[in-house]
């Protein structure tokens, strides 16, 4: 009897273990994507995150990736709901222990619950952190040994995100979204693994498939050690740079008023005569003052001196009536002279005529003549050009930049420019999804060395530039791992350096001196795979001659093949709660804008429809030689 009940429980077992195996491919999926990116990042591995104990069945987050003995028991644990601990591999000993929650920062996606939900912990919502500020009435750690774990510090201030259906989470509209702020402890609040979608407009969240309820990435943030939100670094220099163009805005501005309303004067003088050009160039000059007190005003914003700034620069409201009143003192010293003759009204006001308040009043608004004209010029000057198709509008570009440089005196200026020597060449290969840009500039980097990528900013290697050139919004476009950064220095310097730098490596080889002038003399081209938004950037990127290469397919049967191989392969990861359809259908729909784009931009010379890749490269590398040319 003992050795039938033996037998029996190593059947159970045995069967038990073949059931845990046959989970094993989705968790090893998911498990490989997170090993990736934690390679990426060049973090040790990451073990999975646990949230909140759900009651339909085992989360996507707990992963683990053994399918021995080992992955059975930690995958009736997911059953279970409890925590995943860490993970192992195939064969290997485990390596990781539990992520950490992460520290909060400002825009941070969170979930968060509201008291009156119709539920034990009331209604559960989604917003973003807009705002992080201690308690002033928390007692420090150092006097009170029962807050030592971070709780009571913090006070956020969370903007509420509309709940539009299928786990997406949209901002509200302007109007709205200053009564949907809601003010909570920071240990009252969770992370969620949110991710933007354009095409939705929305943030993707992880819900629940039973309740509809999000699904934190943890159940809230790390506490301990948290020191409150990073501070901007401020460069002393770009703020003293900044300071000196707005104190030369001013004086411009100011210049340009005065110069407008003597101009004014001149005409009125021709047209009505000298006492109306008189009224007029008062008007004029209170124009220039209402300027002068509005910048006082400007310059004390956010300052102590602010509330006496604003006292004082409110004298400019009454810089028209004072003129008004000049005039018809003016007219009651006059006597008979006046406008209004001997039998003129007796009220000093009264004496002012109509066309006195006309020309006084059009001479005070004559400083917003300028502004305009201001405001104006780059719609009719420098991005006239960008209104232009292709070469007709780098036509006029180069045509434009030969006459500033003709007027400033350059010796053979003008024929550099006008034929864009002076400008940067850039190869800007674009196309829609699943097209093939990113393997054709690849293959053609690797073979001709003339071409070179853009030079990127690593988030790793240096943070501080990062964070700087994040902050003042300087990157052209940022990669989907948020690692590394494009900028347009990034893009008209790779060739230069790279330049630079073969020909340092030619001279360390002991190349011939013929050989070294014959790479200086040609040179070298950037290249840059764009999608369709780089595109619309680069287009207006100054010093660049953009070479257009519009790569597409055929058919749209032939995008959609792409497009699941993808999803098959992995490159493309469908969101939770989404399916591979509807993925499909999204991705569609990019592709059909950007297609639209393409033919009506006017900013490509040559198009390659990519169903072979050897003739697609031959056809790239034609089109490549006009970046020398």
């Amino acid at each position: 009897m003992a050795q039938y009940t033996a037998s029996f429980c190593a059947l159970v077992a045995l069967i038990t273990l073949y059931g845990a195996a046959g989970f094993a491919p989705a968790r090893l999926r998911a498990s490989t994507a997170i090993r990736h990116v934690s390679t990426f990042a060049g973090s040790m591995p990451l073990a999975p995150a646990v949230p909140a104990a759900r009651s339909s069945g085992p989360s996507v987050i707990q992963i683990h990736q053994s399918a021995s003995s080992s992955e059975a028991s930690s995958s009736s644990s997911d059953m279970d709901g409890s925590s995943g601990g860490g993970y192992t591999r195939q064969g290997d000993d485990p390596i990781g222990t539990k992520r950490e929650a992460p520290y909060p920062k400002i825009s941070d996606v969170v979930s968060f619950n509201d008291v009156d939900g119709g539920q034990a912990d009331g209604q559960a919502l989604v917003g973003k952190i807009s705002l992080i500020q201690p308690i002033l009435s928390a007692p420090s750690t150092s006097d009170d040994d029962d807050n030592d774990d971070g709780t009571n510090k913090w006070l956020v201030e969370i903007t509420e995100l509309e709940d539009v259906g299928d786990g997406y989470y949209a901002e509200y509209p302007s109007r709205k979204r200053r009564n949907k702020r809601a003010l909570r402890n920071l240990e009252d609040v969770a992370p969620v693994a949110a991710s933007f979608v354009r095409t939705e407009d929305a943030y993707k969240v992880p819900t629940d498939r039973g309740t509809g309820r999000p699904v934190p990435l943890f159940p809230q943030y790390k506490l301990v050690g948290y020191g409150g939100p990073a501070a901007v670094p401020i460069n002393e220099d770009v703020v003293q740079s900044d300071l000196e163009r707005y104190g030369d805005l001013k004086i411009k501005l100011l210049r340009d008023a005065l110069l407008a309303g003597l101009a004014g004067a001149l005409v009125t003088d021709l047209v009505r005569g000298l006492d109306d050009a008189i009224v007029y160039f008062s008007g004029a000059l209170a124009g220039v003052g209402y300027l002068f007190f509005l910048s006082i005003k400007t310059d004390t914003i956010g300052s102590s001196g602010g509330k006496l700034g604003k006292d004082v620069s409110n004298f400019r409201f009454v810089l028209p009536a004072i003129v008004l009143v000049g005039i018809a003192i003016r007219n009651v010293a006059l006597g008979d002279a006046s406008p209004l003759g001997p039998g003129g009204p007796t009220n000093i006001l009264s004496t002012v005529t109509k066309e006195q308040f006309a020309c006084a009043m059009i001479g005070f608004l004559t400083y917003r003549i300028p502004l305009f004209i201001g405001q104006l010029a780059p719609v009719f000057g420098d991005s006239a050009g960008s209104l232009l198709p292709g070469s007709a509008g780098m036509a006029f570009q180069m045509a434009q930049e030969a006459k500033a440089a003709s007027e400033a005196g350059t010796a053979d200026a003008t024929e550099s420019s006008l034929f864009g020597k002076d400008l940067t060449p850039v190869l800007l290969v674009c196309g829609p999804p699943s097209s093939g840009t990113t393997s054709l500039v690849q293959k053609l980097i690797e073979e001709d060395d003339r071409f070179v990528p853009p030079k990127l900013v690593d988030r790793l290697k240096d943070p501080a530039t990062f964070e700087r050139l994040e902050s003042r919004e300087e990157f052209l476009t940022t990669e989907d791992s948020g690692r590394y950064g494009l900028t347009a220095e990034g893009v008209l310097s790779a060739a230069a350096e790279a330049e630079v730098a073969a020909e340092a490596a030619a001279t360390e080889a002991g190349t011939e001196q013929d050989e070294v002038e014959s790479t200086e003399k040609q040179g070298k081209v950037v290249v840059v795979d764009a999608n369709v938004d780089l595109a619309k950037k680069l287009r207006q990127l100054p010093g660049a001659r953009l070479i257009g290469v519009w790569v597409g397919l055929d058919s749209m049967e032939k995008f959609e093949s792409n497009i699941k191989a993808q999803i098959e392969s992995g490159d493309l990861s469908i969101p939770e709660g989404e399916t591979e359809e509807s993925v499909i259908r999204a991705k569609v729909k990019e592709i059909v804008q950007n297609i639209e784009y393409g033919v009506v931009s006017g900013m490509f010379e040559f198009t390659i429809l990519n169903n072979d890749m050897e003739t697609s490269m031959a056809e790239l590398k034609r089109a490549a030689e006009y970046a020398f040319k």
